[in-house]
Order: C-alpha cells, then structure tokens, then sequence
C-alpha cells in the first residue's frame, strides 16, 4: 500500500500562505533542504491544488532541453545543488492537479483531476508505486485529512508570525489523534515536526 504525505511549511500561527497566496515569508534553510532532498527517492507521485501547481510549473518547469532551475523559489537569487534535485523530481514525477477551472496541463506527467473523489485517492495509494506527496495545497490536504487519507504529516514551522493568511488547514471537520514520530530543530530557527495519523477521535 502506497502512502500519502503531506510536507507543508506553516507558520508559527498555523498559516500556510500570506492572504495573497505568496510564500516569501518562508526561513530559508540549507539543511533543511538536504534533508528534504534525501527522502526524494521514496516519491514518484505529486498531489496539488491549482494554484500550488502553477506555482510549482513557474518555478520547476523546465524550458525545453533545459535543466530544472537551481533557484530556491522562497529565496529568489539564491540556488543550491538541492533546489536543482528538488526541481528535477517535480519535473519528473506524476503530478496530479486538483482544479475545476485549469485548462488541460502541458507539463509533462500532469493528470488533471475535476473533482476529489476520495474513491479515487484510495485506488491511488492500492496501486503500484512509491508513496505520494503532497505540498502545499491547503484545500487538498484538508479533504484528505478529511477522509482520514493522509498517513504523515511532515510539518515545517518557521519562526514568523503572519497575523493573517491562509490557513494550513481549513474545512476538516473530524478530529484525528496524531503520533509524533520525529522533531528536529533547525539552526535557522525553522522546526520540523513529523506525525502519523492513529485514528479519529
């Protein structure tokens, strides 16, 4: 059985995204990044909501013949050996785009996906292949969440308090006990909290 992760990076007061959808309030953090490059290997599949996709798709995308930018996109002007890995597995996974408006994608490997049917997610993570990840994409890892489909939540909280934005997760009604599998402090400031879901509560 394929699992489902989430990987977000949230505020300190639970946003995921400034009002305007912008991420420029993310700590930038070397270390982080190599952590986050060495689980590349256990992810084939992308899930995401519209805007992160088109996000993603400016920032990864490579031209033609090119090769994924180095760039770190929470640092423009910046770039490392890790954003290019980084780029490089976006561009290659299958990436699976929630949206009822986007017209048909034209990055290679996009599956665009009308609706959520949770039906759907559960064939998804029955069939061949490595886990799925999910970034960003408030509104998706809400519905997963939701319908208990999520296994890890991989929680990144930067040391910024936004006072408003979007939040990390909005419309999940059930309650779901968590268990804390890792924490690690970064030099940056930057926390990672890793969790597993147990069951409703």
């Amino acid at each position: 059985m394929r699992r489902i992760v989430t990987f977000e990076r949230v505020s300190t007061d639970g946003y995921f995204a400034r009002p305007d959808g912008s991420l420029d309030w993310a700590v930038p953090d070397p270390e982080l990044d190599r952590d986050a490059v060495s689980a590349i290997p256990r992810f084939d599949t992308i899930l995401l909501g519209r805007r992160t996709f088109e996000m993603f798709e400016m920032a990864w995308r490579p031209a033609e013949g090119a090769a994924p930018s180095d760039e770190d996109p929470h640092e423009p002007g910046r770039r490392s050996d890790e954003m290019r890995a980084m780029g490089r597995m976006i561009d290659e996974a299958t990436k699976w785009v929630f949206s009822r408006t986007l017209a048909k994608p034209t990055w290679r490997n996009s599956k665009l996906v009308r609706a959520f049917d949770p039906r759907e997610i559960e064939a998804l993570k029955r069939s061949p292949g490595k886990d799925v990840i999910v970034f960003g994409s408030g509104s998706i890892v809400s519905a997963l969440t939701e319908h208990g489909l999520i296994d890890e939540y991989q929680i990144i909280v930067c040391p910024v308090l936004l006072g408003r934005g979007r939040p990390w997760l909005d419309g999940a009604s059930r309650s779901s006990h968590l268990a804390l599998q890792e924490t690690k402090a970064y030099r940056s400031g930057n926390v990672m909290l890793r969790y597993t879901r147990r069951g409703e509560m």
